[in-house]
């Protein structure tokens, strides 16, 4: 895909309602039992940050991030407030946050992911971009020199961990999304009235 190293506003993604969404297909059988298939094994979010819009010069800033990336062709970064560390969102990140694999003495590269549940169907989220400056990983609890690659998640040890060692990350993260229309409507009376644009966003998978 192309992706635009670039932060949609987030003064204005503050605002933004949206979340994650599965695909399910449900089919009741004739004894009225169900019969559910879910067909992702990711979920995939979408939001819609108009909003997130409170002023006319948000507007302004808005269209002008939608022109340069041309409407659906670029993918850019999306802060989802609600969700973008490693922790939970008051806390502070810290090393031992997420386990992200366990060390064979041989392996030194890892994906950072983010596990959501409670032990019983944990979901694994691929974190595919980091925000730089952020990243910290650990090997046992120890603290660890480590590289980032910013636009896919993957950190390198500068050793391998020896077998068994729980390697961990702690983190902040932002959203790959695009635009989910070619076309932004607005009406500078109607949003001067308390009207929202629709400015839908949804995340893209690499």
């Amino acid at each position: 895909m192309s992706f635009d190293d670039v932060r949609f506003p987030t003064a204005i993604a503050r605002g933004a309602v949206g979340g994650p969404e599965r695909r399910t297909d449900i089919v009741t059988t004739a004894s009225g039992r169900e019969e559910r298939n879910g067909r992702w094994a990711e979920s995939r979010r979408r939001y819609n940050a108009g909003f997130g819009l409170a002023s006319l010069n948000d507007i302004e800033a808005v269209v002008a991030f939608f022109e340069e990336r041309r409407g659906r062709l670029h993918a850019f970064r999306f802060k989802d407030h609600a969700d973008f560390k490693s922790c939970v969102p008051l806390a502070t990140p810290a090393a031992t946050d997420q386990v992200i694999g366990t060390g064979d003495g041989v392996t030194r590269v890892f994906q950072l992911v983010k596990r959501y549940g409670t032990g019983l169907r944990d979901h694994a989220r691929a974190i595919t971009a980091p925000v730089t400056g952020t990243v910290v990983v650990a090997v046992d609890g120890a603290v660890q020199a480590a590289t980032v690659d910013h636009l896919t998640g993957v950190v390198t040890l500068a050793t391998a961990p020896p077998p068994g060692a729980v390697v961990s990350a702690g983190f902040e993260f932002d959203v790959p999304v695009r635009f989910d229309t070619d076309r932004i409507s607005i009406s500078l009376s109607q949003f001067q009235a308390g009207e929202i644009p629709d400015i839908p966003l949804v995340e893209v998978k690499p």
